[in-house]
């Protein structure tokens, strides 16, 4: 009989079990074999079929192997370069990774959050939490350059975590498309670059990828919940405790994940989203704001510790890494000029990416971001996509601050490289996809209605088997015509970019040659030399070579409570007076810098000792480190101002330019575009013989500088002022808004002092208002003393 005519038996509706007569009495499903036919046993299924079974375990484990293996060729080839040109030396590309060396042997040894034993807890290094993890190999034996070696393990082992991760993102398109992963992921050279320099990233993106798999987690945690009830059901029930417990750990992991990298704020929140979107989703909009605040609370209470931390030691809220390289912390600057340097760093974060690291020439480093956005086309990756896209933004939006974003190599935008990559990967695996934008549905066939049912029948099967054909037909030339453009356009884009990861490897090679060349020879130069403390402008080798205590001009080291950070930003004239402040026997005793970044701070306060040169430079910060032996003589704080008669004595004294002293007395000087730091070391007017050092503020005509000050307690004194005067001024002072005359400068070539009488009356405390009116001056000084009975003991003003 054939099948046509064959009886149906009992009928089901569509979606339901088989009805019991379908199943043999033996158990099998009633499907009629060769054996039961008597055509003899059946074949043992081959290799390939034992493949496709056991798939689903293979699975994972080949891809685990298969991303390792990428991750150590990408690898190889860059520590291959680096030995090439070091002779077998371990080193890095980048000083900076001495840095975190640096903190990582001070955690070793007992002293966390210390940039050098001895100084105090630091704020200078973002990364908190990869010092502790690069202290773990210095305990284990990795010593000396050889944390090098630990540091390449730990960004082999985070990368292999975060292509896993990545990979799960991928899963929608099918489970092959994560293969393709790896290969994009690592090939950006500049990408590469960053994640085996030594620096954080590649630890930064494991992290990432565990915050990530916890928030994947909860969202697959409440999308179970929904597939297995009705909307309704699922919104009335409360959460599982499951999804509760993952939203902790996503927390958590969140908080790691900004210990890591604080601008890692903008990752923490959209994984944050995302995961409520999720559980609100299965259960509702209260079920999603605990879990928001699971997953959120955690990341900032960490930013809030570390605010406070650095409040308690410090004096300071913010990183000193965000107060020296945050364009919003520059006290000169207009909120135009701040807002046209974002405008500037924001479009090059973007273009240097996309028109130099992606590609040789244009336009073709434009593929890369194209290719990111198609899996936004697709139901199937949009949500994962757009929880991508929002971190790539958000990171690049959130660096542009940074005013050193354009330095080391854009080191900076690397982990927003690496997710875009992910998405480069998820848009070419669905242009290879043979079904990746089914809609999943049936088209209906349209039939005429006024005839008669067998006919109707008949019209419709035909249709149905022509519009099959058609759609087939269809489908595989689009395939084709995707498969083609996408082996098109990675092919392009190879082309392309092999020049740039040749120059890449070439250039960590060379960097690393020039960091061993010039910054750890001087390293153990000053180690024989056996300094006592070293003043630094780059603060990462030269102090992990030496093994000696460090003071870091720039301000990211830290030393105890004083503001190095921030007077960096204000000038040089205000660090030296905070070196000022540091007791004789505790300032550096010698000099490591590049002369041509500080001025004449090496011809006053140095001794040439020796000089290390660099060959073929392509990273150092100059072409000779120069050590000198430090002369700090011309410092005196606290010195008396030269007009000072014998029975006089201060009652208070604003020190300009002395952040410290400005910040006790309430000082402000006219900004913006005004109150530049200066210094001087002149003569002693006291006729010492030695030359004296001090600080000021340049301030224009017409603007004010306003302090704080103690009045004589007797309610007499006298206002006292000392600068540099290469022209004469006149300054107007008020007290509390009162005027209370004019200091007139004459022109000096040395220290210059001008007073005035203070009227009785005065508070205990006033408001000083100082204002030129005929010229700018700058003013290093103010004193207010004592005044004593007229005509006893008074001498001239100095430059009088």
């Amino acid at each position: 009989m054939s099948p046509s005519s064959a009886d149906p038996g009992p009928s089901s509706p569509p979606g339901s079990a088989a009805p019991p007569s379908s199943a043999s009495s033996d158990g099998t499903d009633g499907t009629e074999t060769a054996t039961s036919r008597g055509a003899g046993p059946a074949a043992p299924p081959g290799w390939l079929d034992r493949l496709v079974a056991a798939w689903p375990r293979v699975d994972p484990v080949l891809f685990a192997a298969y991303a390792g293996v990428c991750v150590l060729y990408a690898a190889v080839a860059f520590y291959s370069a680096m030995h090439q040109q070091t002779g077998g030396m371990w080193s890095a590309p980048l000083d900076d990774v001495f840095i975190h060396f640096d903190y990582a042997r001070a955690t070793a040894r007992g002293y966390p959050f210390e940039w050098s034993e001895g100084n105090g807890f630091s704020s200078g290094n973002t990364s908190l939490s990869y010092p502790f993890v690069l202290a773990l190999g210095y305990l284990v034996g990795f010593r000396g350059v050889l944390l090098m070696q630990w540091a390449a393990i730990v960004a082999c082992t985070s990368m292999l975590g975060f292509l896993l991760v990545g990979a799960r993102l991928l899963e929608p398109v099918g489970r092959w498309a994560k293969y393709l992963l790896p290969p994009v992921a690592l090939s950006i050279g500049a990408l590469d670059w960053s994640l085996f320099s030594g620096m954080e990233n590649a630890f930064h993106l494991g992290v990432w990828a565990l915050a990530t798999l916890a928030a994947l987690s909860v969202a697959r945690a409440a999308d179970a919940t929904l597939a297995t009830r009705t909307a309704d059901d699922a919104r009335a029930e409360a959460p599982p405790k499951r999804i509760a417990h993952l939203g902790w750990a996503a927390g958590l992991a969140g908080a790691l994940l900004y210990a890591t990298r604080p601008e890692s704020v903008v990752c923490v929140a959209a994984l944050s989203v995302y995961a409520a979107i999720a559980v609100k989703r299965a259960h509702g909009a209260r079920a999603a704001i605990a879990t928001l605040l699971r997953t959120s609370v955690p990341g900032a209470l960490a930013c809030l510790a570390q605010a406070v931390a650095n409040r308690v030691f410090t004096g300071e809220w913010a990183a000193s890494g965000a107060i020296a390289k945050l364009a919003l912390n520059n006290p000169y600057m207009t909120s135009s000029e701040k807002w046209d340097t974002y405008e500037f760093l924001a479009t090059y974060v973007v273009a240097r990416n996309t028109n130099h690291h992606f590609s040789d020439a244009l336009p073709w480093g434009w593929l890369v971001p194209a290719l990111a956005l198609i899996p936004l086309a697709s139901r199937r990756t949009r949500g994962a996509a757009a929880l991508l896209w929002v971190q790539v933004v958000g990171w690049l939006a959130l660096v542009a601050l940074n005013g050193q974003v354009r330095w080391q190599n854009e080191r900076y935008t690397m982990p927003a490289v690496a997710w875009l990559l992910v998405l480069t990967a998820m848009g070419l695996a669905l242009l290879v996809a043979r079904a990746a934008w089914a809609n999943g549905g049936e088209r209906r066939q349209e039939r005429p209605e006024s005839a008669p049912a067998g006919i109707r029948a008949r019209l419709g099967a035909l249709g149905a088997i022509a519009a099959a054909a058609r759609g087939g037909a269809l489908s595989r030339g689009l395939w084709c015509a995707r498969v083609a453009l996408a082996l098109a356009v990675a092919a392009l884009f190879w082309a392309h970019q092999l020049p740039r990861m040749r120059d890449q490897i070439w250039f960590f090679g060379r960097a690393s040659r020039n960091i061993r060349d010039q910054h750890l020879v001087a390293g153990k130069l000053l180690a024989q030399l056996d300094v006592r403390r070293v003043l630094v402008g780059d603060a990462g080798a030269l102090l992990y070579a030496s093994d000696r205590p460090g003071l870091d001009i720039i301000g990211l080291g830290g030393y105890h409570d004083l503001p190095f950070a921030r007077a960096g930003v204000h000038g040089l004239g205000a660090s030296l007076e905070l070196i000022e402040r540091i007791p004789a026997d505790d300032r550096p005793d010698t000099l490591a810098i590049y002369p041509g970044w500080w001025g004449d701070l090496p011809a006053i306060f140095g001794r040439r000792i020796a000089a290390i040169p660099v060959v073929g430079n392509v990273i150092c910060g100059g072409a000779e480190k120069v050590i000198y032996q430090a002369d700090w003589s011309p410092l005196a704080h606290g010195a008396a101002p030269a007009s000072m008669r014998e029975d006089e004595r201060i009652v208070d004294e604003l020190d300009v330019a002395d952040l410290v002293s400005e910040r006790e007395h309430g000082y402000a000087f006219p900004r913006p575009q005004a109150g530049f730091v200066g210094f001087s070391v002149l003569p002693d007017p006291r006729g010492s013989g030695q030359d004296r050092f001090d600080a000021g503020r340049v301030i224009p005509g017409g603007r004010s500088e306003v302090a704080r000050l103690h009045a004589p307690r007797e309610g007499q004194g006298r206002l006292v002022v000392r600068t540099a005067a290469p022209r004469a001024a006149t300054i107007r002072a008020t007290a509390d808004g009162r005027e209370i005359g004019h200091l007139a400068l004459k022109r000096g070539d040395g220290w210059t002092e001008a007073s005035l009488d203070l009227p009785e009356g005065l508070p205990e405390t006033f408001t000083l208002t100082l204002t030129p009116v005929d010229g700018e001056w700058v003013d290093h000084h103010v004193w207010i003393l004592d005044r004593p009975a007229r005509g006893a003991g008074a001498r001239p003003l100095a430059g009088q």
